[in-house]
């Protein structure tokens, strides 16, 4: 596996296990717009699927400007994903990923056209990783601060996806 399909695989496997991502677009007049939107799956390619309202602004931007930007970070974990984002009307698809999470925000059901899916085709991720979590992190900035030399307790990637 070359090093790049090494780091994809890397930053799909951390990022299966973050649930709310920031969903960033772009407005009318080109100001960026996040959101908290909850990543319903992440596939083996690092494309990424959530729900939304046919009617929402993340929507009507996805629509105009697919250009987005993905972030998802946990106590040890941060990504950031750079893709081209689509509106996406499949009623089997949209059942095979409903869960009572979605089910709290859409109560209306899959079947219902005012749901859709916006699929993510991630294009560049970053990922930033700190295995061991806050222990292993404060071990390594101490042995940096106590040594002088740059603190080294995290992996950072860029991969193409």
């Amino acid at each position: 596996m070359s090093d790049d399909k090494q780091g994809a695989a890397k930053l799909v496997d951390l990022a299966k296990d973050i649930k709310i991502a920031m969903f960033t677009t772009t407005d009318d007049e080109g100001h960026y717009v996040s959101r908290p939107m909850a990543a319903q799956h992440v596939e083996d390619d690092a494309d990424l699927w959530f729900f939304a309202e046919r009617t929402s602004s993340v929507v009507a931007q996805v629509a105009t400007r697919p250009h987005v930007g993905i972030t998802l970070s946990s106590n040890d974990t941060w990504i950031s994903i750079d893709g081209e984002a689509q509106v996406v009307d499949d009623v089997a698809k949209a059942k095979q990923l409903w869960n009572s999470w979605v089910e709290a925000w859409l109560p209306q059901g899959p079947e219902d056209p005012s749901v859709v899916l916006i699929k993510v085709e991630g294009h560049t991720g970053e990922y930033w990783d700190t295995p061991g979590g806050t222990v292993a992190s404060l071990l390594s900035f101490v042995k940096a601060k106590t040594t002088g030399q740059r603190y080294e307790g995290s992996e950072n990637e860029t991969v193409q996806l």
